[in-house]
């Protein structure tokens, strides 16, 4: 009887310092993000001093009121959202058609190997940046919404974490389904992709996060201000003062004093996490489990 109940103590003893463990652990990737929230919602002087800590001083909104007063903020949140939903359809469709086929035995579908050879090299190899840039020129996209989609559009490594799902899916189905007359494509739509959700759920998370935060190929692909992405156009916003603007303004003048490129940027941080924040605790279940299973190959 004390043998089993000293066994209960050490479970829950162990049981605790593991909550406990992950506790800090949680807080921890917490700490920069609920630090850098303060930063945006402080004042100039507080944020170049040092002073914030894990509460705003001097508390305002001066930082969250320049960037959504600016008229291009809103075009350049569309244009995201845009890229998002473009972006991560065609990925999706890309990365089922692609990883459908190549999860099959070689018996099944010719060539598969020099396929799969072809995308091992994509993800070691990289044209570079010049001849990416040298290709969308030539197909004339820039200031387009093609240019940043489409040079994304095959997602390799989704393609593998895929492919791989799919190959562990009992091949006992996929037997009783051909005896029962079923095609490719009712196998597709009606057998793996229902029971691929987690898989689905984890790369379409990963279109969404690439698409939503990529400002690079904005930056390079983009002539014009309005055709900015959000990241991008965050990514060059800082505070630009017009003496000519502010001359005789005190609410102009009392903005300027409270704002700084500290306390901006920090803003930019916190608007661009929102929308990842907002849909990933829908996948987080999701996403786990299709990790797991999609990255190991039996």
């Amino acid at each position: 009887m004390k043998l089993v109940r000293s066994r209960t103590i050490g479970s829950s003893v162990s049981t605790a310092a593991l909550y406990a463990a992950m506790a800090c652990i949680a807080l921890l990737s917490l700490a920069p993000i609920w630090y850098t929230t303060a930063i945006s919602f402080s004042d100039k002087a507080a944020a170049a001093a040092g002073s914030v800590t894990f509460w705003p001083q001097d508390f305002n909104l001066v930082s969250y009121a320049t960037i959504l007063g600016d008229p291009t903020f809103l075009g350049a949140f569309w244009i995201s959202v845009k890229r998002v939903l473009l972006g991560g359809a065609i990925n999706f469709v890309i990365t089922v058609l692609m990883a459908y086929p190549l999860s099959k035995e070689n018996r099944e579908f010719r060539f598969r190997s020099a396929y799969m050879w072809l995308l091992v090299f994509t993800m070691l190899f990289s044209g570079g940046t010049i001849p990416l840039y040298i290709v969308v020129k030539e197909l004339g996209l820039f200031n387009s919404i093609w240019s940043l989609v489409l040079p994304s559009a095959v997602p390799v490594f989704n393609i593998m974490l895929l492919l791989n799902f799919f190959r562990s899916i009992p091949k006992e189905l996929n037997e009783a389904a051909e005896i029962d007359g079923a095609g490719p494509w009712y196998m597709l739509l009606k057998v793996y992709l229902p029971l691929s959700l987690p898989a689905l759920a984890t790369v379409t998370l990963f279109s969404v996060v690439n698409h939503w935060n990529a400002f690079f190929d904005g930056m390079i692909y983009m002539r014009s201000v309005d055709n900015y992405p959000l990241q991008t156009y965050i990514q060059q916003l800082v505070v630009q003062v017009n003496m000519q603007d502010i001359s005789g303004d005190p609410n102009k003048l009392d903005l300027i004093a409270k704002m700084s490129n500290k306390t901006l940027n920090a803003a930019k941080i916190v608007i661009s996490m929102l929308p990842i924040l907002a849909i990933y605790p829908f996948l987080q279940k999701y996403f786990i489990h299709g990790i797991m299973l999609g990255s190991v190959k039996e």
